[in-house]
C-alpha cells in the first residue's frame, strides 16, 4: 500500500477514529494504512468523499490479493464508515454482504527439532554482504528465537540492544499486540546463541547504542531488519532445505510460533507435568490475554496424540480393560 501523501476532508475524522480505537488498546496499524490508501485513491480520482462506485473501484485495485486480505481491508473501511455515521447519518457505508468471502487459513506446518537444526546449518552457509554484514548470524539467531521463544515476527524485528539482557538470558518485548509488554526468559541454548550473536553485533564499526536494533543491516546506514526482509531470508532457507507440507506448501514464519507451542506441550507430557494447569503460563509467555488465544496454536498432531494417549492409558487404562484397582 502506498504511503499517505494526500489530504482529504476525511482526514480529521480518520484521525479521531484511530485515536478512539487505540484508546481501547488496539494498534490499528493495518487499518490506518488501509484508510490512507483509500483517501489517496479519492484524491487521485478527483473526489472528496466516498461513494458506492468509488468504493468498488478502490476494491478492484487489490483483486489479486487473497480473499481474507481483501475482506480485512473492506471491513476496516466499513468500521470507519460506521463510526463516521454516528455524526454524519447520511454518509456512505459499504454493504458487508458484498465483501469477499473469508477462506479458512491453511493449517500450520509443525516444524521438528531436526528440521530446525537443518535450517541452522544452512544459515551458517549464507554469505555476508556489504548491506548485510551480519546476515548468517542474524538468520541463525532469528530461527532460534522464533522456534524456542515463540516470538512474533514483529516482536523480533523491534528488539533493540536495550531489550536484551544476555547475562540473565531475558528479552524485553515492548508494547506488542494489544499494547502488552512482557519479559521473555530464554532457554540455555537460546541464551548461548544470543551471546554468540552479540560478539559480532557489538563489534566495530556497528552502532552499539542501547536504542539501536538487535537485528541490523547496513542498507543506507545502520537500521533494523524489516519483517519482509527477515521473511525473505528465512523462506529461502526453507526452500533450500526442502521443507514443505503434504500439499507442497512451504511453512510460514508464524508456523514457528505454532511449532513452539506444540513443542512446549509435548515437553510437559514427557515430564509428567499437569498440562492443563500450565496453560496459563504458556499464555503469559506468548503474550496472550488468556488461554483462549493460546488454544489457537495448540494443534492435535500425531506425536502429541501419542503422548496424551499414553498418559491416559497409564492413568486410566485399567478402566478400559475392566480391571479393578
Amino acid at each position: 500500500m502506498n504511503d499517505h501523501v494526500a489530504s482529504t476532508a476525511l482526514d480529521p475524522v480518520i484521525t479521531r477514529y484511530l485515536a478512539h480505537r487505540r484508546a481501547l488498546g488496539r494498534q490499528y496499524d493495518m487499518q490506518e494504512r488501509t484508510l490512507h490508501s483509500l483517501t489517496n485513491f479519492l484524491v487521485q480520482a478527483g473526489e472528496s468523499d466516498l461513494s458506492s462506485g468509488l468504493f468498488e473501484s478502490w476494491c478492484r485495485m487489490f483483486e489479486s490479493l487473497t480473499a481474507n486480505v481483501r475482506r480485512a481491508r473492506q471491513v476496516a473501511v466499513r468500521n470507519f464508515c460506521l463510526y463516521r455515521q454516528r455524526t454524519e447519518p447520511r454518509c456512505f457505508v459499504p454493504d458487508i454482504n458484498r465483501f469477499a468471502r473469508t477462506q479458512p487459513p491453511p493449517a500450520p506446518t509443525i516444524l521438528t527439532p531436526a528440521q530446525v537444526g537443518q535450517l541452522l546449518e544452512l544459515a551458517d552457509t549464507r554469505e555476508a554482504t556489504a548491506t548485510s554484514p551480519l546476515r548468517p548470524y542474524v538468520l541463525r539467531l532469528a530461527l532460534v528465537l522464533l522456534y524456542t521463544a515463540g516470538l512474533r515476527r514483529r516482536e523480533l524485528v523491534r528488539l533493540t540492544l536495550a531489550d536484551v539482557d544476555a547475562h540473565a538470558g531475558v528479552l524485553r518485548v515492548r508494547e506488542s499486540k494489544f499494547h502488552k509488554s512482557r519479559w521473555v526468559p530464554l532457554s540455555c541454548g537460546a541464551r548461548r546463541e544470543l551471546c554468540r550473536y552479540l560478539v559480532h553485533r557489538l563489534a566495530t564499526p556497528l552502532d552499539t547504542t542501547p536504542s539501536s536494533p538487535l537485528l541490523c543491516n547496513m542498507h543506507h546506514g545502520l537500521r533494523g531488519y524489516t519483517g519482509s526482509g527477515l521473511r525473505r531470508g528465512i523462506m529461502e532457507l526453507l526452500h533450500d532445505a526442502g521443507i514443505w507440507d503434504v500439499d507442497g506448501r512451504v511453512p510460514r514464519i508464524q508456523d514457528f510460533r505454532h511449532s513452539f507451542a506444540i513443542e512446549v506441550l509435548m515437553r510437559w507430557y514427557r515430564q509428567g507435568a499437569d498440562v492443563q494447569s500450565n496453560l496459563p503460563k504458556l499464555a503469559l509467555y506468548m503474550g496472550h490475554v488468556s488461554i483462549v488465544s493460546t488454544a489457537y496454536y495448540l494443534r492435535w498432531t500425531p506425536e502429541l496424540q501419542e503422548l496424551a494417549s499414553n498418559r491416559f492409558a497409564k492413568q486410566f487404562g485399567y478402566l478400559v480393560r475392566g480391571e479393578q484397582r
